[in-house]
């Protein structure tokens, strides 16, 4: 006999789809939660570690800083101290220029012209005096423009004053010094021009202190004492004088 099933197998067939549905649901929302609290972990230990990577660049740019500090106070104590042996190195080199300057006044002066006052500012020195005429003050700034120390002559003013012929016109100049270094090397220049190429530097003769004996010189075929006293040429064997 046929076997005829009346129970409402659909919607069991559903509540079955229904449950595994559900587990299926309930697995994958395990497994979110489960990826999600595994990437939190791993975020947190990133940002762990970003913080303390941070805090040790910010120690480190603490001792920079510091470093820096010190660098920029080392830098203005050697700037003092460049600025300090600049000008030791200048006077040191300006030292004897005042000497040379009064030397090299005296040297281009003419004898048509007499100094009334001299004023130093920096590298610039103003002449002033009276002069027989004004070929005398143009003789006189090329005087100076000859100098070794002194160049760039400037005329200020020339007038005629009083009635004096020989002390008539009053001037004035502007003059600037040259630097030391400059100076001495128009020295150097002008003693290679006076020695001639090729030549060799004789060095001046030594002479011994009072009382002192002359040292020997050696020359070929034996010593010669220059102390001592020359000796007469021998006789020959006939008795005749050489």
């Amino acid at each position: 006999m046929a076997k005829i099933n009346l129970l409402p197998w659909r919607a069991e067939r559903r509540r079955v789809r229904e449950r595994e549905f559900y587990l299926m649901l309930g697995g994958a929302a395990a497994i979110a939660v489960a990826v999600f609290g595994i990437w939190w972990y791993w975020m947190g230990l990133r940002i762990d570690n970003q913080e303390s990577r941070n805090s040790y660049m910010k120690d480190q740019i603490k001792q920079l800083d510091g470093q820096l500090a010190e660098i920029k106070e080392l830098d203005k104590t050697k700037s003092k101290l460049l600025a300090r042996k600049q000008i030791i190195e200048q006077l040191q080199a300006s030292r004897s220029q005042m000497v040379h300057l009064f030397d090299e006044l005296v040297k281009t002066i003419p004898d048509s012209v007499r100094l009334a006052s001299l004023r130093q500012a920096g590298d610039t020195l103003t002449l002033q005096g009276v002069a027989q005429s004004n070929a005398s003050v143009a003789n006189y700034m090329r005087n100076l423009d000859n100098s070794k120390w002194l160049t760039h002559s400037d005329l200020i003013k020339t007038e005629v004053k009083g009635t004096d012929k020989r002390n008539r016109y009053e001037f004035g100049v502007n003059v600037k010094l040259r630097p030391p270094e400059n100076a001495e090397n128009l020295d150097n220049k002008a003693e290679d021009a006076t020695t001639p190429p090729g030549a060799t530097p004789v060095a001046p003769p030594v002479t011994p202190p009072h009382g002192a004996p002359m040292p020997s010189v050696a020359i070929p075929g034996g010593d010669v004492d220059m102390a001592a006293p020359p000796k007469p040429p021998a006789a020959d064997k006939d008795g005749g004088k050489p």
